[in-house]
């Protein structure tokens, strides 16, 4: 995977956000939206090559078109833990849409993230739920957003976000997990880097107040 660097290189708190070129595009805008509330960081966006392969943490047919999905998400949250080495700085995972889902699904792996950002994360996932109220999660915090438009598609298994991501939030706040799910206004693919932004803001702040 591609790596870019933004902000603090040198900064104690690391942020890393799977993204594709779409989102590269609203990456210095992210970055700048989370230094206004936030102290120093650096984020690290790694750039994935195949979305719905190397983001799914199982396989999956396809929901719209005729891309299915495969099972990466093990071999890039591998290529992701060996740029957290350096156990004295503090590392948050974050991501918008599948990246939100793969960030969600890297927390239940490992406990090197302090905490978990999915902003508009596709929790329709086949058999995420399940997988949710079966599982402990290894991270102390999570942020949860969506549109809230995002469940009124025709598209009858992406329709079953709203209710998932509610399912989801009462679930880990079952398991003990600090957790927020909050709404913005707009359908999916409204203002991806604010969303972001917003996402990591919370955790940022939330870890700050707790530490």
């Amino acid at each position: 995977m591609e790596t870019y660097l933004y902000g603090d290189r040198s900064a104690s708190t690391i942020l890393l956000q799977p993204v594709d070129d779409h989102d590269l595009e609203g990456m210095e805008r992210e970055v700048s939206l989370i230094q206004s509330t936030a102290a120093d960081f650096g984020l690290i966006a790694l750039r994935v090559d195949n979305w719905n392969d190397d983001l799914s943490p199982w396989p999956a047919p396809a929901v719209f078109g005729r891309d299915a999905f495969g099972d990466g998400a093990a071999k890039t949250l591998e290529e992701m833990l060996r740029i957290c080495g350096d156990r004295s700085r503090t590392y948050f995972i974050g991501g918008y849409s599948l990246a939100g889902l793969f960030a969600l699904w890297a927390a239940y792996q490992t406990d090197v993230f302090a905490g978990a950002a999915a902003a508009s994360p596709s929790v329709w996932f086949p058999g995420f739920t399940d997988y949710v109220r079966q599982s402990d999660i290894k991270t102390p915090r999570v942020y949860l957003s969506l549109g809230d438009k995002e469940e009124k598609t025709k598209n009858t298994v992406m329709a079953r976000v709203g209710s998932c991501i509610r399912k989801i939030h009462t679930q880990l706040g079952e398991h003990g997990a600090d957790c927020v799910l909050e709404w913005n206004p707009g359908n999916h693919f409204k203002d991806p880097e604010v969303r972001m932004a917003r996402a990591f803001s919370w955790i940022l702040e939330r870890s700050a107040s707790c530490s």
